[in-house]
């Protein structure tokens, strides 16, 4: 399964390439083999821009690990950290913080400080949003209490306040709609946004949702057999019965 090499990881960085990596998201039996694939191919890349281009690949590497909590990448948390210098970057997706935790223990505080940018999408789990709301800090709020005690004698009082309060509690986040989603960016202010609609990107037209014409066929780009056209002129060549020893000569 492994005696040859198609994948030629080391030119990632050098060229435009697309490596797609499928794995099953419900029988983990080869996950293995993807994580060493992963790993194999963080050590290479790094080990090249040392070695050939003296830090930085040429040509930047995005990892999109979408469902990243289906398999674990050996020694990620170290990984994550250097990566960025090399010109590669990793966008993680998870479904909730609380898998991250299940993965790498006491590593998930590690892994989730390296990352520059964190989306977040909407959810219901509780340690997701508790993150989440202690990332985005704190407002200042002013509060005003009125009293008014009515006795032999009135008194009446008045009294300003400022308090600090969290800038989206835990409920307000989980029921934030599903049309909405927080942006925070290392270095600046995290916003309230509308979701991108996909169906008005300019390349929708292009993707098998809009056209079905545009499909990717995964098992026929992996058949490796000819098909030869009518109008096309090839040559034949008899060499007999191959499994008899003299067939060869």
């Amino acid at each position: 399964m492994m005696s040859y090499d198609e994948l030629e990881l080391e030119k990632l960085g050098d060229e435009k390439t697309a490596l797609f990596a499928v794995v099953s998201d419900t029988d983990p039996t080869f996950n293995f083999i993807s994580a060493m694939m992963y790993s194999q191919m963080f050590n290479v890349l790094c080990d090249r821009a040392l070695k050939v281009y003296h830090g930085r690949l040429p040509v930047h590497v995005t990892c999109l690990f979408d469902e990243f909590a289906n398999q674990k990448i050996p020694n990620w948390e170290h990984l994550v950290s250097v990566i960025r210098s090399r010109n590669i970057s990793a966008h993680i997706v998870l479904q909730t913080y609380s898998q991250l935790k299940g993965m790498y223990k006491d590593n998930a505080e590690t892994v989730a400080g390296c990352c520059s940018t964190m989306l977040f999408l909407g959810g219901k789990e509780e340690s997701s949003l508790k993150m989440v709301s202690g990332l985005l800090g704190k407002e200042t709020i002013d509060t005003m209490n009125e009293s008014d005690s009515r006795g032999a004698q009135r008194t009446y009082g008045l009294n300003y306040q400022k308090l600090g309060k969290e800038l989206m509690s835990v409920d307000e986040l989980a029921v934030m709609p599903s049309s909405r989603c927080i942006v925070q960016v290392q270095g600046v202010r995290p916003f309230y946004s509308k979701k991108y609609d996909l169906t008005k990107h300019p390349q929708y037209k292009y993707t098998a949702d809009a056209n079905p014409k545009y499909t990717f066929d995964v098992k026929a780009y992996l058949q490796h057999r000819l098909k030869v056209k009518p109008e096309e002129e090839f040559e034949v060549y008899d060499l007999g019965d191959l499994t008899q020893p003299d067939a060869a000569a």
